[in-house]
């Protein structure tokens, strides 16, 4: 059984001697794609769903900024037990296509910074364990024990040249780019062991209107590390204790509401609180909860 959901919005504003203020120009467009495809055989079975999406909004004043980037691949292998538990395995990975910024760096709007790429950050889990399938619709996996992946490409990136900033904007060294989550830049890549859990839900709540959640949780057992700029490409790394009950979550959301037969609605709410990703709070060195949603009607064709 394969099948899936393609959505296609833009949007348009303009204005001109607008004595409440606005915008001169902006235009926004929006694409998704979510797909699945599962087979079955007996008593194996193999789910794969892949999401994606990319949004980007132009305006007179701040020109390009994308305000949605995603690709989210699962997977999950088992082998049916009894009609409701399975032994199985669970792939995912997790990254976005292009560039983002942090458009008030050093608190300047006109220092914008790099922050992400594809594969800065990139995840990858890999989880053996038991996958509980009470109905068709809903779906909870549990591993005691998983891999977790997290790379960064590019890790030694900086806004300026060496990462030293000029005394002007406070002077220092700047934090390279792997540091911002987790990841040490001589390495590019780290590796976690824990436990992680996914649940999945994915129904036609009523006629038209369908709703698909996953949440995912990780449990880190191991230690993770801190990372302090010392010169330019050189980084202090300081041991600190694992924290297996500061638990690390994924939560994506889509609401699709079809009108007829080429309109639909659509509603994207993601949250993710990583604590590896320090890059919130005061300093920029707290960890926090992101949060981003869209809301888009445009043209739809599902298959």
């Amino acid at each position: 059984r394969k099948g899936g959901i393609f959505s296609l919005n833009v949007g348009q504003g303009s204005s001109k001697n607008w004595a409440a203020g606005a915008e001169k120009f902006s235009f926004s467009t929006s694409a998704q794609l979510s797909v699945f495809a599962n087979y079955r055989e007996g008593r194996f079975y193999w789910n794969n769903n892949l999401d994606l999406g990319y949004a980007i909004v132009n305006t007179t004043s701040l020109g390009n900024r994308k305000t949605d980037d995603k690709i989210d691949y699962f997977a999950k292998l088992g082998h049916d037990l009894t009609k409701t538990v399975s032994l199985s395995g669970v792939v995912n990975f997790r990254s976005q296509f292009t560039n983002g910024f942090d458009y008030t760096y050093l608190g300047k709007d006109t220092y914008k910074r790099r922050t992400s790429s594809f594969m800065a950050p990139g995840y990858l889990i890999l989880a053996p364990g038991i996958d509980w399938h009470p109905v068709p619709y809903f779906s909870f996996f549990i591993s005691p024990i998983s891999a977790r992946f997290v790379f960064v490409t590019d890790a030694w990136s900086y806004y300026f040249p060496g990462g030293i900033i000029p005394p002007a904007d406070g002077g220092g060294f700047e934090k390279p780019l792997a540091t911002l989550y987790g990841v040490d830049p001589n390495d590019k890549i780290r590796m976690e062991l824990g436990g992680f859990a996914s649940a999945n839900f994915a129904k036609e709540l009523v006629k038209n209107v369908t709703y698909k959640s996953r949440l995912d949780l990780y449990s880190n057992y191991l230690s993770t590390y801190r990372y302090t700029p010392t010169g330019s490409y050189q980084v202090a790394k300081e041991k600190l204790n694992a924290k297996p009950q500061n638990v690390d979550v994924f939560w994506t959301n889509l609401i699709s509401m079809k009108v007829n037969k080429f309109l639909n609605v659509t509603y994207n709410f993601d949250l993710i609180y990583d604590d590896d990703v320090r890059q919130f709070g005061p300093n920029n060195t707290s960890a926090g909860t992101q949060i981003r949603s869209l809301l888009s009607v445009g043209f739809s064709a599902k298959f």
